[in-house]
């Protein structure tokens, strides 16, 4: 195929990522249906892409593919449509068993506690990207004009700043922000999987001179990082089905498992803080909207107007998870029947760690039904006169 010398974007579009484990498959069925909607062999409608924890790794799959867009959903389908869980963990019973002992060990021995704690071997993620992933193409997409700017966004354990490691323009300056910072790179693999590793069940990965872990820890701004590289609007990509009614509150007469709580605190990390964000961003955009340009301009007021628009699934992705809890290996079964995750209240923490192609099929699928059903809107959004 060839490729045009340069390629300049229409518009400064941002593209966020969220986090939320096994559910960003359902990014990839709302990207192919996006690239359907385009022209065929177009770039990548989103000049700026910004992921976190899981969505980190589908951002830097579309920035390594920004010059031919459907190429690169088609190869994110690829893996995410095949994906089992051995290939993100070991899940083998003699894989699970000894990291077990070792963190039994860690807990117990101090020469033992140096090492990385965490439930689950996350050895064959780095295998699996290592081997999809072709990092060279990301400074190709910024070279050849197709791509603005790729942020990755990860948590550090010392500073308890979040941090978005962005590979982009040479225009972009680094941001500083109360417990939040822009710092330049080159994105690689460990980048990905500091992203993604989700607190104690994946190891924390060390990056120049700090440890950081899942981007989605203490993420106050979500969509800060796209605003920051230049975005004037932003499409949100969410992992979670939007609460329209208030939740019912009902009497409950035993303890909560542990699997209860632990999809709870994966739903305070992967999604409270975007909801709160979008929020925050409405009500600037109503502020502004009540002063004239001229007096912003004599103010010196550097905010401006942002749109945003959110695709987010319209059916409970938990129940989706129950659907095919027994697609597992044995031995996370046995595992996850044992904290109570095979239960009805243990389907939050199900979804995020159901690493499983039927899964994530069922995810790729609705997302892509999801977003055809709004298709003059989304055209509308990325595409405006």
């Amino acid at each position: 195929m060839n490729e045009p010398n340069h390629i300049t974007p229409f518009s400064r579009l941002g593209l966020v990522l969220t986090g939320g484990g096994a559910r960003a498959a359902y990014q990839v069925g709302v990207l192919r249906a996006i690239a359907e909607m385009l022209p065929p062999h177009t770039h990548c409608p989103f000049p700026i892409i910004c992921g976190t924890s899981a969505g980190a790794i589908n951002a830097a799959g579309l920035a390594m593919s920004a010059i031919h867009y459907a190429t690169g959903v088609q190869q994110l389908e690829a893996v995410w449509s095949n994906l089992h869980v051995d290939q993100v963990h070991r899940a083998d019973f003699l894989g699970v068993t000894r990291n077990t002992f070792r963190c039994i060990g860690s807990l117990l021995s101090s020469e033992l506690a140096k090492t990385p704690f965490a439930l689950l071997d996350n050895y064959p993620l780095r295998e699996l990207l290592g081997c999809r992933l072709p990092f060279r193409g990301i400074q190709r997409s910024i070279r050849m004009g197709a791509l603005r700017a790729l942020g990755v966004t990860v948590w550090g354990y010392t500073s308890g700043q979040s941090v978005t490691f962005y590979q982009g323009d040479k225009s972009i300056q680094p941001w500083s922000r109360v417990m939040r910072v822009g710092v330049a790179a080159r994105i690689g693999i460990q980048h990905l999987l500091a992203s993604s590793a989700i607190p104690l069940i994946f190891p924390a990965v060390r990056l120049n001179r700090e440890y950081f872990g899942d981007g989605s820890m203490r993420q106050l701004a979500p969509l800060s990082p796209a605003l920051h590289l230049g975005a004037d609007r932003i499409l949100v990509i969410g992992v979670n089905k939007r609460r329209d009614t208030p939740v019912e509150r009902v009497k409950v007469t035993s303890y909560p498992p542990v699997a209860q709580i632990a999809g709870h605190m994966m739903s305070s990390i992967f999604v409270d803080s975007l909801e709160v964000d979008l929020e925050r961003l409405q009500r600037i955009n109503e502020t502004l909207s009540l002063i004239p340009p001229e007096a912003r301009k004599e103010g010196s007021i550097s905010l401006r107007p942002i749109k945003s628009m959110v695709i987010s699934p319209s059916e409970s992705i938990n129940e989706i998870a129950r659907e095919h809890a027994q697609s597992l290996p044995r031995t996370m079964r046995y595992l996850y029947r044992a904290v109570g995750g095979l239960a009805p209240s243990g389907s939050r923490l199900l979804s995020y760690v159901l690493f499983e192609a039927s899964y994530c099929r069922a995810l790729i699928d609705l997302g892509y039904r999801d977003t055809l059903q709004q298709q003059k809107e989304i055209l509308d959004f990325i595409t405006p006169s």
